[in-house]
C-alpha cells in the first residue's frame, strides 16, 4: 500500500533511477507529441492521410518518385487554420506520378507512371499546372495498396491508440473506483450486489462483451472507446474494494467516524488518496490492454472505420502482404502497437516498484 509520506525529492530520485520507467515515459511522450502535432509532421497533410494514388500502391520502404502537380478546382485550403491543424486539410493539388517530364513550347510532355517499367506518354498545357510543376517525394515506410503513405497513416493512427487508452481508462477508473469504494467501505448488501455484478461481467470473455456493446452502440470512433472502457472497470473495482477494506480498519478511519465526518468525506479525502498508488499501476496496465483490444477490434472490422487510420485497421488492410513481396506493410503497424503497449507495461511495472505497491 502506498502512503503519501514519501518526500517529493526521494520519489523523484526513485523515478529517475528506474530505467524501465524512464524508457516507458520517453516512448509515451514521443507518441503523445506525434499525436498532437501529427498533421504538422506527416508528409501527407490530407484528412486521415487519405491521399490515394493507386499507381504507386504497395511500394516498399524508401520508394521515390516524381509527381506533376495539378491544382484542384476547389483550392480553398491554402490557409492553415486551427481545424486543419487538428483534422488536416484537403489537398491543393492532384498528384500525377511520372517517370520523366520536360517542357516543349507551352506544354509539358511527361511519361505517366503506371507500374514498374510501364509508363504512358502524355502532354498537358503548362498553364494548367502549379509552379513549380514537378515535385519529388520519398515514401520512407512505403505505401499501402491504395497508394497512401504508410508513415503518415502510422503517425495519425497514434491518436486513435492513445485516445482509446485515455477514454477507456477514464471510464474504467470512474466506474471501478465508485463501485469498489462503495463495496469495500459499506460492505454488507452493497458489497454482495456489486461483487455479483463484477463476477458476472468477469465471466464474459472481453472480446465477446465488446462485440455485444459495439452491436448496441454501433461501429465507429467513439463507440469503440466506450465499449472498451465498459469492459475494463472490473479489475479496478476489485482492486479498490480490497484496498478500501484494508484501510477502513485503520485507526485514523475510525477517528473520522468518531469526529462525525460524513462517509463521502471519509472516502474522498482519507481513503482514496492513500490507494492512488495501486490505482495508477492498474491504470497503466488497462491503458496497454485498451490499445491491444482496439487494435483487435479494428482488425476484425468492428472498431475504427475506414478511412480513419488505426494500427489494427492498417494490419487488416495489408496482412495479405505478409506472405508476399512486401510484409512490412503489416509488420510496421504491428511493431508500433508492440512498442506502445511495452511502454505502458514498463510504466506500470516501474510505478509498482517505485511506489512499493504490493499485489
Amino acid at each position: 500500500m502506498f502512503l503519501f509520506g514519501q518526500s517529493q525529492s526521494s520519489l523523484g530520485k526513485k523515478l529517475y533511477r528506474h530505467k524501465g520507467l524512464l524508457l516507458g515515459i520517453i516512448i509515451i511522450s514521443i507518441a503523445s507529441l506525434l499525436s498532437v502535432f501529427a498533421y504538422l509532421i506527416t508528409p501527407d497533410h490530407s484528412p486521415n492521410a487519405n491521399r490515394m494514388i493507386p499507381e504507386i500502391g504497395s511500394k516498399k520502404p524508401g520508394f521515390s518518385i516524381y509527381f506533376l502537380l495539378l491544382p484542384n478546382a476547389n483550392n480553398s485550403s491554402k490557409i492553415y487554420s486551427i481545424s486543419s491543424f487538428w483534422e488536416g486539410k484537403e489537398d491543393e493539388f492532384s498528384y500525377i506520378p511520372v517517370d520523366s517530364a520536360y517542357e516543349k513550347g507551352d506544354s509539358i510532355i511527361y511519361q505517366k507512371y503506371i507500374d514498374d517499367h510501364v509508363s504512358e506518354r502524355k502532354a498537358i498545357l503548362k498553364k494548367k499546372l502549379a509552379q513549380p510543376f514537378l515535385l519529388h517525394k520519398t515514401f520512407y515506410l512505403g505505401t499501402d495498396k491504395f497508394g497512401r503513405d504508410i508513415l503518415s497513416r502510422l503517425i495519425i493512427g497514434t491518436r486513435v491508440s492513445l485516445s482509446v487508452g485515455c477514454i477507456a481508462v477514464f471510464i474504467s477508473l470512474t466506474i471501478g473506483i465508485l463501485l469498489g469504494a462503495i463495496a469495500g467501505y459499506f460492505k454488507g448488501m452493497a458489497d454482495q450486489m456489486i461483487m455479483w455484478l463484477i463476477n458476472v461481467v468477469w465471466s464474459i470473455p472481453t472480446l465477446l462483451l465488446v462485440f455485444a456493446i459495439t452491436l448496441v452502440l454501433g461501429k465507429g470512433f467513439w463507440q469503440v472507446f466506450i465499449a472498451v472502457g465498459l469492459t475494463m472497470w472490473v479489475n479496478v473495482a476489485r482492486l479498490v474494494r480490497g484496498q478500501v477494506m484494508a484501510i477502513r480498519e485503520l485507526e485514523y478511519i475510525e477517528a473520522t467516524q468518531v469526529l462525525g465526518y460524513s462517509n463521502t468525506r471519509t472516502i474522498l479525502k482519507h481513503i482514496l488518496p492513500n490507494i492512488l498508488g495501486p490505482v495508477m499501476v492498474i491504470a497503466a496496465s488497462n491503458f496497454a490492454s485498451a490499445i491491444v483490444i482496439e487494435a483487435g477490434l479494428s482488425f476484425l472490422g468492428v472498431g475504427v472505420q475506414p478511412p480513419q487510420p488505426s494500427w489494427g485497421l492498417m494490419i487488416k488492410e495489408n496482412y495479405n502482404f505478409i506472405i508476399t513481396h512486401n510484409p512490412l506493410l503489416a509488420i510496421i503497424p504491428g511493431i508500433a502497437i508492440m512498442l506502445l503497449v511495452l511502454a505502458f507495461n514498463l510504466v506500470g511495472n516501474g510505478l509498482r516498484d517505485v511506489l512499493h505497491v504490493k499485489n
